[in-house]
C-alpha cells in the first residue's frame, strides 16, 4: 500500500514538474514583452475539437406560399441579415449583473433524560447491603442517571457575480434540427496583462435578434470563460510548488 502511494506521488510530481517546466519556459520567453496574443485559427482545426452531437427531432420542411413574397422564418422583407450558415458572425452579449444566491440553514436539537433504578426485593439480601455500604444507602434507589444533549448547527452560503462583456462569435456547425453551434474568442492585451474571453454553446436561430445578436441566457450547453494571464495574474496565484503540495498533502 505504501509503495503504491509513493509511486502515485512520484508520478504526480513528475507530471507537475513537466507542466511547470513548460509554463516556466513560456513565461521566460515573455519576459520584457508580456503575454503573446494567440493567432486567429479555425476552431474546428484545433487539437481535441469534436463536432457536437445532440438528440434531434425529425426535420420539418417550412410551409410554402406560392403567391407570397414573404419567406418563412425571415424577419426582413428583402433579406434576413441574421447569421445562419457556417462561418457567419453574430454578437454574443454576456451580462451577468449582481447575480446572487444565498442559503441559510439552522438546526437546533435538545434532549433531556433521567433514569432511576433500585432493588425493592432480592430474596431478602437487599437488607444485607447496609452491612457492606454506608448506612445512608436506600435499596429502592440504588442507581440514578441523568443525561442532557444539546446540538445547534447553523450555515450560510452566499455568492455574487457581476460581468458585462460582448464579443463576436462564429457559427462552426449547423445541427440537423437547425440549431447553431457557436464559438467565439476575444483577447485584449493591456501593458503586460492579457485578458481572454471565450464563449461556446448551442443557440436557436429564432433567438437571434434583428440586430444579429444573442444573449448568454439563450445559449444551451454554454461554456463561458473570462480570465487572464500575465504579471498581475502571476502575482495573484500560488506558486506551482504550493499548488502541488495542496493537492498531494493529506493534511
Amino acid at each position: 500500500m505504501i509503495t503504491r502511494i509513493l509511486l502515485r506521488t512520484t508520478i504526480l510530481a513528475l507530471a507537475a514538474g513537466s507542466l511547470t517546466a513548460c509554463n516556466a519556459l513560456t513565461r521566460l520567453s515573455e519576459v520584457g514583452s508580456g503575454p503573446t496574443v494567440s493567432k486567429i485559427e479555425d476552431p474546428t482545426q484545433k487539437s481535441g475539437y469534436q463536432p457536437v452531437a445532440m438528440p434531434m427531432p425529425q426535420p420539418v420542411a417550412p410551409p410554402q406560399n406560392a403567391n407570397s413574397l414573404w419567406r418563412p422564418g425571415s424577419r426582413a422583407f428583402f433579406k434576413d441579415q441574421r447569421a445562419k450558415e457556417v462561418g457567419d458572425i453574430l454578437t454574443v452579449a454576456v451580462a451577468i449583473s449582481n447575480e446572487s444566491a444565498s442559503f441559510n440553514s439552522t438546526l437546533t436539537r435538545s434532549r433531556d433524560s433521567s433514569e432511576d433504578a433500585g432493588i425493592t426485593g432480592l430474596l431478602g439480601f437487599e437488607n444485607s447491603l447496609k452491612k457492606v455500604l454506608p448506612d445512608s444507602v436506600d435499596p429502592t434507589n440504588l442507581v440514578g442517571t441523568t443525561g442532557t444533549s444539546t446540538n445547534t448547527n447553523s450555515g450560510t452560503t452566499g455568492r455574487t457575480d457581476s460581468m458585462t462583456v460582448s464579443l463576436a462569435a462564429i457559427i462552426t456547425q449547423v445541427l440537423p434540427n437547425g440549431n447553431l453551434v457557436i464559438s467565439g474568442k476575444q483577447e485584449i492585451r493591456v501593458n503586460y496583462e492579457l485578458r481572454e474571453l471565450n464563449v461556446q454553446g448551442i443557440i436557436r436561430p429564432e433567438d437571434i435578434s434583428s440586430s444579429n445578436s444573442v444573449t448568454y441566457d439563450k445559449i444551451a450547453e454554454a461554456r463561458i470563460y473570462y480570465g487572464g494571464r500575465g504579471v498581475n495574474s502571476d502575482l495573484t496565484q500560488p506558486r506551482y510548488g504550493q499548488q502541488l503540495l495542496d493537492v498531494i498533502l493529506p493534511f
